[in-house]
């Protein structure tokens, strides 16, 4: 698909717009291959898998919770239960994903939903200077540095990994 293509797509100019609001400097980049996971985002860019975020959608009951996690680690149901203080978390599924954020799972972007979130970040990402998220795409990423991002998303930073 031509990069063209990519950057006009209603969800990646949703994503791009966000990111533009906070810092005109901030730019999506189009890949030459998907980067629907960690490691193929990482392979694409040159970077560690553990700089990649994850924006991973989780429910309790009918709220949505954003999860971003750094690419080399897994979400630990039973930590996020703690945080939460809710018995019942799981996995939103893709028609969820679609409607909470209004992006499909591949490219979910951290920033730019269709609804407001509660966003937790998790706290291997400090382990980077520079991180990497999905714009909208599995195509369209963008690059940040970790403090900016962490403004970017007003996200509490939590340690909920394994």
């Amino acid at each position: 698909m031509p990069k063209n293509s990519i950057l006009k797509k209603e969800a990646v100019k949703r994503a791009e717009k966000s990111l533009k609001s906070f810092d005109n400097n901030l730019k999506v980049l189009i890949l030459e291959n998907t980067a629907r996971t960690a490691e193929e985002a990482a392979a694409a860019l040159s970077c560690s898998v553990g700089a990649i975020v994850k924006s991973l959608l989780f429910k309790t009951g009918d709220k949505f919770l954003l999860c971003l996690v750094s690419g080399d680690r897994r979400c630990s149901l039973n930590k996020l239960k703690k945080i939460l203080n809710e018995k019942d978390v799981s996995m939103a599924n893709p028609d969820e994903v679609k409607r909470i954020t209004g992006y499909t799972i591949g490219g979910v972007s951290p920033v730019g939903h269709l609804t407001k979130l509660k966003i937790i970040l998790d706290n291997n990402l400090k382990r980077f200077s520079k991180i990497y998220a999905a714009a909208g795409h599995p195509n369209a990423v963008f690059g940040i540095d970790l403090n900016q991002f962490i403004i970017l998303t007003s996200a509490e930073i939590e340690e909920f990994t394994e």
